[in-house]
Formats: C-alpha cells, sequence, structure tokens
C-alpha cells in the first residue's frame, strides 16, 4: 500500500472506532458501561494514534505537491477531518478517564 493513500483508511477506521467508543461508553440502567473502561480506553488511544498518523502523512503529502488544496480537495477534507477525529478522541479520552 502506497503511504499516500493511508488518510482515507485513517479515516474509515477512526469514525469506525469513534463509534465503537461511543457505544461502548453509553451507560445502562446500573450505571455500568456496555465495554469495560480499560477497553473503551484502548480504543480511544488506539484510535488517537491512527488518525494522528493519518494528519502526519496527509500533511507531509500536502506539503509535497506545495499545499495546493484545490489540486485534490477530497485528500484535503480527509486530512481535515482526520484532524478534527484526532481533537475528539483526545476530549473523549479525557472524558473517559477516571479522575
Amino acid at each position: 500500500m502506497k503511504t499516500y493513500n493511508f488518510p482515507y483508511l485513517a479515516l474509515a477506521l477512526g469514525l469506525f472506532l469513534l463509534f465503537v467508543v461511543t457505544r461502548g461508553s453509553e451507560l445502562d440502567t446500573n450505571g455500568v458501561t456496555a465495554l469495560p473502561l480499560l477497553t473503551l480506553l484502548i480504543i480511544n488511544e488506539c484510535g488517537f494514534f491512527l488518525t494522528a498518523a493519518g494528519i502526519f502523512i496527509g500533511i507531509k503529502q500536502l506539503k509535497m505537491s506545495g499545499f495546493k488544496l484545490t489540486q485534490n480537495p477530497l485528500y484535503t477534507i480527509t486530512v481535515l477531518i482526520c484532524i478534527l477525529l484526532t481533537i475528539q478522541f483526545t476530549l473523549l479520552g479525557i472524558a473517559l478517564w477516571p479522575l
């Protein structure tokens, strides 16, 4: 696989992992989450690192093209959504962490 395509893969897997963490952290009537807390934190961390790698590779590729964002707008939007997903995983990890 060429590294150029990695942000697309990171976006798809990041959205899936965000769905798993969001659904797994819902409380039932007893106040217990659907997935154990450690599992939620590990999935959240994997999603964070996956989307962060997508950002790194995406920005590196955009830099090589001279930041001509209109040349490939889908790639640019994918990298921007990976940035948003990384921020969301960070905030969700902080919210999940027991204080």
